[in-house]
């Protein structure tokens, strides 16, 4: 019997040690690289970092990690950069897939649509039959007006050049406008009888037959007919090529930041497991009531989505001069008087007032597209009713875009804890554009950024892709260089240090989303959501941080891109 009790407490010990062993061989230990931990006013460095079971298990010395992690895997940076994993202030996850995979208009550096000739020529050559079989049209995004050498939007003239069998619809870089061909102006229903709808314009020419440019609510509705994939199979197409995308910059938390119908695609791909990395939502409005309440709304993730608060859109795009000012534009749109000051897309306060109320009554964090002052007063008007009579305690309601904000808005929007998430990838992308239109002075004012901070603000940054590639380092560079295509600073004052631009998407984004326990900052017990870069954007010129390449890129330990 003690023979038996030996060989027994012998086998118990036995099966201990190798089951510790296993335990130990799935940790990753990563060194020998600038590990930046994003904790902190300052950068710190640490020489190595564990992670255990898709969490952050230890951080400091390489010495000390070599000593209580025998037995995990090492993984040699080569001097590379190890930060938190990137979290945009906000974007649209679920159309990635349309600037992936449709035909590529972007203008340069992005893509070679740098005149409508080649607009034209770049759309015939993606018409094939397997690219049609994906919707049904013809379809891209990011054409830009603006640098566009002709100066104007393309028509359904120019684009019956490409085909009139088959409907096209391209989308304007700020996604705020549609340009359909003949065709798809009949599939549409949209014709010279077709009244404009409230908060939209169809652009008109001779008889008042639509012209093909669809401004706003006018082309908004109809997103759906040209990029809704036509079948199962490009669905996952669809799915795959953004997700891809977002990977390869480095996201591990993406922002659906305006979702409609599409918030019963993602859940499905979510439920499929085929997301890798974590995607939160934001109803639009006109949805609430038939989403808001679903089991995926709040602050816990649930096969990597969930619905973290509601959308209101007050007005449209300043670069396509639809956002809502106080001042008329000096350089008005197309077929617009002196006067023209843009216009909103509720017109009705009482109608934004009861939205910010129904939002705080259900403790729904609300996300707010306006661009331009009289939009953001009426945001302010809207915000400041609710809050009066529901309270406003750490609801983290959130200012998306902000272009042509003035400084006492930002102070009212401290007073009120709005975060102020802002879009400096304009000073590159449209600097020079918002110059002409709306003046010197108050051009060098777009995006904020130094403003805000010193008023005390929180502050994220963001892509809002696909408007822009989601290039996070891009975006990181134009932040702190503000430089236009010309070459021209826009608003020297107003630019971020590298280490604050990185802070807008990591920790002060997580805190954005009510995920900074978890995310943002490399410190044991968060997630291991990483993401590797050739060059440390603290180490180099102003002008080489926005061509830094992501590496590779872990979401909780896993990793889901390696260049």
């Amino acid at each position: 019997m003690k023979n038996n009790i030996l060989v027994f407490a012998s086998l118990c010990v036995l099966l201990a040690s190798c089951t510790t062993k296993t335990e130990q061989a799935d940790q990753t230990l990563y060194y020998n690289g600038d590990i930046v931990t994003m904790a902190g006013d300052d950068p710190q460095y640490v020489e190595a970092l564990v992670e255990e079971n898709g969490k952050i298990s230890f951080i400091g010395t390489k010495e000390e990690a070599e000593k209580n992690y025998e037995m995990a895997q090492k993984i040699d940076l080569q001097g590379r950069t190890m930060l938190p994993g990137f979290i945009d202030g906000h974007a649209h996850f679920d159309s990635f897939a349309s600037q992936a995979i449709g035909a590529q208009i972007l203008p340069p550096p992005d893509a070679g649509a740098k005149d409508i000739p080649t607009l034209i020529t770049i759309l015939k050559e993606w018409n094939t039959p397997e690219n049609r079989a994906l919707t049904g049209w013809i379809f891209g995004a990011g054409f830009d007006d603006s640098v566009l050498e002709e100066n104007r939007f393309p028509t359904k003239h120019d684009l019956n050049k490409v085909s009139t069998e088959f409907p096209i619809m391209i989308i304007h870089i700020s996604g705020h406008f549609a340009v359909v061909n003949s065709k798809g102006l009949d599939l549409l229903g949209i014709d010279a009888q077709t009244e404009d709808p409230e908060g939209g314009i169809i652009r008109r020419e001779a008889n008042n037959e639509p012209n093909g440019v669809l401004e706003e609510l006018a082309a908004f509705p109809y997103y759906p007919e040209a990029l809704t994939p036509a079948s199962p199979e490009a669905a996952l197409q669809f799915f795959d090529a953004g997700q891809k995308m977002a990977l390869s910059y480095g996201y591990t938390t993406a922002q659906e930041g305006r979702t409609m119908q599409n918030h019963e695609g993602l859940v499905k791909n979510a439920e499929a497991g085929r997301l890798q990395l974590d995607v939160v939502s934001y109803i639009d409005y006109m949805f609430a009531d038939k989403y808001m309440d679903a089991k995926w709304t709040g602050k816990k993730y649930t096969d990597h989505y969930r619905i973290g608060g509601m959308k209101i859109t007050l007005d449209g795009s300043p670069q396509g001069r639809t956002a809502w000012r106080t001042q008329p534009y000096i350089l008005p749109p197309d077929g617009a008087g002196s006067d023209y000051k843009g216009y909103p897309a509720i017109p009705e306060d009482s109608v934004v007032t009861s939205l910010y109320k129904k939002a705080f009554r259900n403790n729904w964090q609300v996300l707010t597209h306006a661009n331009g002052d009289a939009a953001i007063d009426q945001m302010i008007r809207g915000m400041t009713s609710a809050a009066e009579e529901l309270g406003n305690d750490d609801r983290r309601n959130v200012l998306i875009h902000g272009q042509y904000i003035r400084k006492d808005q930002l102070d009212t929007f401290k007073e009120l804890n709005v975060i102020a998430s802002l879009f400096p990838l304009h000073a590159f992308y449209w600097g020079d554009w918002h110059k002409q239109i709306i003046g010197d002075s108050l051009g060098d004012f777009i995006s904020p950024t130094r403003t805000a901070l010193n008023k005390g603000l929180r502050l994220t940054i963001h892509t809002d892709a696909p408007v822009a590639l989601p290039n996070l380092m891009r975006m990181v560079g134009i932040s702190v260089e503000r430089k236009s295509r010309s070459g021209q600073v826009i608003g020297a004052d107003q630019k971020l240090t590298p280490y604050e631009a990185l802070k807008c998407i990591t920790e002060w984004s997580a805190y954005q989303h009510f995920e900074e326990d978890t995310k943002g900052t490399l410190e044991v017990g968060k997630l291991a959501d990483l993401v590797v870069l050739d060059k440390n954007p603290l180490k180099v010129s102003e002008e080489d941080i926005k061509n830094i390449v992501v590496l590779e890129t872990y979401k909780e330990g896993k990793q889901i891109y390696r260049k």
